[in-house]
């Protein structure tokens, strides 16, 4: 039978998660091969630099840059505190002398005689990194981080919003097709994964944002109401820092769509349990997918790291969610694979399939405009 291969989103109650969790730059490791870790334990921790800050100390003094060493009460490498004395004249007979402070608490990094400035730089910013999930680490990148390792269910989404927060999973809606709406949002569900039906307006975000709801799971939403709460506009090519208030996970696509049947039996089925959220999303090379982790701690992690078998490949009679317009996020069944390529309206000649919408619609869609869903 014909197939091809195409990136899909994953919503399994089985699946073996790995994650990569590493540092911006080189630091300490805190974990070996072999240790089981909870989510929120530090695997690896280390410092950026801090900020630096040039100041024209001679200027403030009122000296010829040459003479400026003789009257620093530091030197190079000194350790400062901010407003602390560093430099200061005399002046004549005691008086009309001149001080200079430091700006910021830190570090003396130079003094130059030819120009008169002096650079501070502020404290080293400390950066740990979590294991994001229960499980165990199966390989370590010497001073980068390491490899966690769990049996979990993996809820994949379409679209997200928001980094990575923890929270226990609460569904709040009777089923998929039901809208989340503010009433459905209680003082309790702060610092929780609450899972909606097939959409949530404006409105619904904004009571989560302020009830403190940790993370959002719901069906679709409205591209042009993120731009309204955050102030700016989103791209969708790459997400996952921004200052939402919490983290958004849309498992279908723009606008009202009920979400898969599948996907919210899933998570129902998880309610009470803490999940792992990541609304960050990439859609160009290198593909993030926002994700819903909970993790099986009854079951024994193998100490070997797992190989992904080979992908496998979307045949006639699976399901796929088109991920272009005018498809996006609308799911149907493959009825057809021609073999040969096929001129769309844009003139493109491209690879195609053949797809029926759950509304009985048929369609030709590019088979990079599809992604296989993989159950």
């Amino acid at each position: 039978m014909a197939a091809i291969f195409t990136p899909g989103l994953t919503v399994t109650p089985q699946h073996v998660v790995l994650k990569d969790r590493r540092l911006p730059l080189e630091g300490e490791v805190t974990v070996a091969v072999g240790d089981l870790v909870t989510a929120d334990q530090v695997v690896a921790r280390t410092a950026l630099p801090g900020k630096v800050y040039p100041v024209n100390v001679a200027n403030q003094l009122g000296l010829d840059p040459a003479r400026l060493t003789g009257h620093m009460l530091c030197g190079v490498g000194d350790r400062v505190t901010k407003d602390q004395l560093i430099a200061k004249t005399n002046g004549f007979f005691g008086l009309f002398g001149s001080e200079a402070h430091a700006i910021v608490t830190g570090t003396v990094e130079s003094i130059s005689t030819v120009t008169g400035m002096v650079i501070f730089q502020a404290e080293p910013i400390p950066v740990e990194v979590d294991a994001y999930i229960n499980g165990k680490v199966v390989e370590i990148s010497s001073a980068e981080g390491c490899v966690v390792q769990a049996q979990a269910a993996l809820i994949q989404g379409i679209f997200g919003l928001g980094g990575e927060v923890k929270g226990e999973l609460v569904t709040v809606v009777e089923s998929g097709r039901e809208e989340l709406l503010p009433h459905h949002l209680k003082p309790e569900h702060k610092g929780k994964v609450v899972v909606g039906g097939c959409y949530a307006d404006i409105a619904a975000l904004k009571k989560a944002v302020e009830l403190g709801v940790a993370g959002l799971v719901i069906g679709g939403f409205d591209y042009d109401e993120i731009k309204e709460l955050l102030g700016y506009e989103v791209g969708v090519a790459i997400t996952g820092g921004e200052e939402l208030g919490l983290s958004l996970i849309v498992t279908e696509g723009f606008g009202r769509i009920e979400m898969a049947p599948a996907t919210f039996k899933l998570l129902t089925s998880l309610q009470g349990r803490r999940a792992s959220i990541n609304g960050a999303t990439q859609i160009r090379a290198g593909v993030i997918r926002p994700e819903v982790v909970v993790t099986h701690d009854d079951v024994e992690v193998p100490d070997d790291k797992y190989v992904p078998p080979e992908p496998k490949g979307i045949s006639e009679g699976d399901i796929v969610r088109g991920i272009r317009a005018p498809w996006f996020g609308q799911l149907g069944t493959v009825v057809g694979l021609p073999p040969e390529p096929t001129v769309m309206a844009s003139e493109t000649k491209v690879r195609v399939l053949e797809v029926e919408f759950e509304d009985g619609t048929r369609a030709l869609l590019p088979r990079a405009n599809v992604e296989h869903i993989e159950e």
